[in-house]
């Protein structure tokens, strides 16, 4: 979409703003970002949810049923992908999944995959750090939720469930089959509602982006997220963890952070923190496992993220 950041360039520059300033470059950065991460956003949204019209709950803790060990694990990753959740929204699907007596590892699997990769940041990805640097990210993603999964299966920590989760009933009621124009209403719906969830973290995150953007110096940024800080990947994972955004809203971030000469592996461990790690979803997350499981699951996810970044920032020269 070069042809839009032109487009506005044209603009401002036909109201008298000049674009190399901070001001007008801020008011371009950010104007531009919001019409391609809503436009990509809602197309993207719309694919997913009619999709996902074909894998309700319950069908999905069918299919999820059908496999064992690590084909399992794997499996609710790759179901994580096609779910447009947060991490938040994620919870209330893992809560259902093991009311079901689905495998824990399995449903750890499709927590972790869920707000840290999907179909929709796949595509945003690809559009702003290229083909190779987004598939890498969602196989890192994806190798994260399945071996965590499976090292919480593992260890057996089903005793750490809290008991509500233990004693749900389990319904098998499956939902009546939808027709095509009901799939195309339902897409439009979730278009509408994730819109609307999600417009005040992709304005916030691409105002942000704006500020890193055009008025922090280059100098800070590396100091603290470039190569010559080999604490940046553990900073920037630390630093997203108490945030709350959907990845939408933090990938201005990472492309403004990038911009200004921080490290690949650094920014994205970033981004997959403040998805997958927010404090609001940790807190959620309390009610239906004890303190042990809360923390493997932080102490995985976290581990893992780190790795996936600094592996990021060696193979940096080869996939830009």
């Amino acid at each position: 979409m070069k042809w839009l950041n032109t487009l506005l360039e044209t603009i401002l520059r036909s109201l008298g703003l000049d674009t190399s300033s901070r001001l007008a470059g801020s008011l371009q950065f950010f104007v531009y970002d919001v019409i391609k991460i809503v436009i990509l956003l809602c197309f993207l949204i719309f694919f997913i949810s009619y999709i996902q019209s074909y894998f309700p709950p319950e069908r999905s803790k069918k299919i999820l049923g059908r496999f064992r060990g690590l084909g399992a694990n794997a499996i609710a990753a790759l179901l994580g992908t096609v779910t447009p959740f947060c991490s938040c929204s994620s919870i209330p699907l893992f809560i259902g999944f093991s009311s079901a007596g689905l495998p824990l590892g399995v449903t750890f699997s499709f927590l972790i995959s869920s707000p840290m990769v999907d179909l929709g940041s796949l595509v945003l990805l690809m559009s702003i750090f290229g083909t190779r640097v987004a598939l890498l990210y969602v196989l890192f993603g994806l190798i994260i939720a399945v071996i965590g999964g499976s090292i919480i299966e593992k260890l057996k920590m089903e005793k750490h469930l809290e008991s509500f989760i233990l004693t749900a009933a389990n319904s098998d009621t499956a939902l009546p089959g939808l027709s095509k124009k009901e799939r195309l209403k339902f897409a439009k719906e979730e278009t509408l509602f994730t819109f609307r969830k999600l417009l005040p973290y992709i304005l916030a995150g691409v105002g942000i982006g704006a500020v890193i953007h055009n008025w922090i110096p280059n100098a800070w940024v590396l100091a603290l997220l470039g190569r010559h800080n080999p604490f940046g990947v553990i900073l920037a994972t630390l630093v997203g963890v108490p945030m709350y955004a959907d990845i939408f809203g933090t990938i201005p971030i990472a492309e403004a952070l990038l911009y200004k000469g921080a490290q690949l592996g650094t920014v994205l461990s970033f981004m997959m923190a403040v998805t997958t790690l927010s404090l609001p979803s940790l807190i959620m997350l309390r009610k239906a496992v004890k303190p042990a499981l809360l923390a493997l699951f932080i102490a995985i996810c976290t581990i893992g993220i780190i790795l996936a970044g600094y592996l990021f920032n060696t193979l940096q020269a080869f996939i830009i």
